[in-house]
């Protein structure tokens, strides 16, 4: 029963982030790029410390916390290469003048 109410609370706030996500202007992007990287970093400090805090003797936790790190690296880092390329793209060339 749980994990059916997990999904259903999966699912919802997939349908809510999606509809709030493509009302946004797209001028907003580049900001609201920003704020999903802050919390992508959150939750790479969050995931750093139930890795901290697993208990060494058990293996499987300590995979997961492992795996849970490098995944949230990985969506901060690809969050700021996509707002740096979007910033690019506000900037002027000096082929233009």
């Amino acid at each position: 029963m749980v994990g059916i109410i997990a999904l259903y609370i999966f699912m919802l706030s997939a349908f809510t982030g999606y509809e709030v996500i493509s009302r946004v202007p797209s001028i907003l992007h580049t900001p609201l790029m920003s704020g999903s990287n802050f919390v992508h970093g959150i939750v790479l400090v969050g995931a750093m410390v139930v890795l901290g805090r697993a208990d060494p003797d058990d293996l499987t936790s300590l995979v997961v916390g492992f795996i849970g790190v490098v995944l949230a690296a990985g969506n901060a880092v690809g969050g700021y290469v996509v707002t740096e390329r979007m910033l690019g793209m506000f900037k002027q060339s000096n082929d233009a003048k």
